[in-house]
């Protein structure tokens, strides 16, 4: 990757105060930056090292005023963050542009349909009657199950596990070790104590720009799709139980659960190892802080929560307040009763 900053700005979206010919071919940290390197500063904790980096270039949020003199050129972006995960999305890509063609021991089915510059790496295996998009890369021992479909631009790394039946849109990624279409944990109890499977006949659908994290798994639905919206960022070891919905651009961070038939709506965003119950709805713009559990139905918007069972954080503190203070009340309240019990002397 080689650009001039001028690119950069130009790709970025941005406005650069330097100079524009100055070429990087790299990306560092901006405590450790080197001269042919690009930088960002989104948290101004660590500001004090924009005025000392060695960065051709730091990229910064719009209204960012230096306090001191620096010798790097600075673009200025609506989301200095946001910036930086577009520079790496460009890179991987450039990375993966390079990877096409069949490699020796990959298989595929004779009645599956293969796109073009599609990557099949050794030890890779298509199913019967699958739909494999343009552009899409097939890393080492991953599993397409028939009848399975995946759209175009699509990276699925090794390992993974996409069983029949599933349909997966452009653009997605799929970590090492992600397993999608296992069955959903469906048991029927029996009269003598045992339990009978419940066969899960439905699939799953994971829409475009979906991110699934590795080893994250996502069942398939007893009847009909379990379905991952348009834009989900699930973290790794993540567990999507059968039948739920997770509404667009929600993202979820490692360890949370969501049990079977639940519905997750639009943008929200829940902490690591937050649980959620079954048959249950969450509104749009929830957000659950960490190790949070959602018990019940969550009907108002936008709502931030916390604890077990969650509710809202400023309420939260408030009763954390008075947990942290029970032994300093309940010695108090010995006190009290030894001098009740003193005065009930006289």
């Amino acid at each position: 990757m080689e650009f001039t900053l001028g690119q950069l700005a130009q790709l970025l979206g941005g406005k650069i105060f330097g100079d524009e010919n100055l070429k990087v071919n790299s990306i560092g940290k901006i405590e450790s930056a080197q001269p042919n390197e690009v930088s960002f500063l989104s948290n101004l904790k660590y500001e004090p090292y924009l005025y000392k980096t060695n960065a051709a270039a730091v990229i910064v949020s719009e209204g960012f005023e230096p306090k001191e003199k620096h010798n790097c050129a600075l673009i200025f972006v609506k989301d200095a963050y946001s910036a930086l995960g577009q520079i790496l999305e460009q890179y991987e890509k450039m990375l993966q542009v390079q990877k096409t063609g069949k490699e020796e021991f990959a298989f595929a089915s004779s009645t599956a349909k293969i796109g073009e510059n599609v990557y099949q790496a050794a030890f890779s295996y298509i199913g019967e009657n699958c739909k494999i998009g343009n552009n899409v890369k097939l890393y080492p021992h991953t599993f397409i199950g028939d009848n399975t479909t995946i759209g175009d631009n699509t990276i699925v790394y090794s390992g993974v596990k996409i069983y029949h039946n599933t349909i997966i849109g452009q653009f997605c990624t799929l970590h090492a070790g992600a397993i999608i279409g296992s069955d959903g944990f469906g048991f029927a109890p029996q009269s003598d104590g045992s339990y009978k499977n419940v066969p899960q006949i439905g699939n799953v659908i994971l829409e475009d720009f979906v991110s699934i994290g590795a080893n994250t798994t996502v069942d398939r639905a007893t009847m009909g799709s379990t379905i991952i919206r348009k834009g989900v960022k699930l973290d790794n070891l993540v567990q999507i139980a059968h039948n739920v919905e997770v509404g667009e651009n929600t993202v979820m961070a490692a360890q949370v659960a969501i049990a079977g038939s639940t519905k997750i709506g639009k943008n929200n965003v829940f902490g690591g190892q937050v649980g959620i119950g079954g048959h249950i709805s969450i509104a749009d713009g929830t957000k659950l802080g960490a190790k949070s559990g959602v018990i019940k139905e969550i009907k108002e918007e936008g709502q931030a929560l916390l604890g077990g069972p969650a509710i809202p954080v400023k309420e939260f503190f408030k009763l954390y307040a008075i947990y942290k203070n029970l032994p300093n009340i309940l010695k108090r309240l010995a006190e009290l009763e030894e001098k009740t019990v003193n005065l009930a002397k006289y």
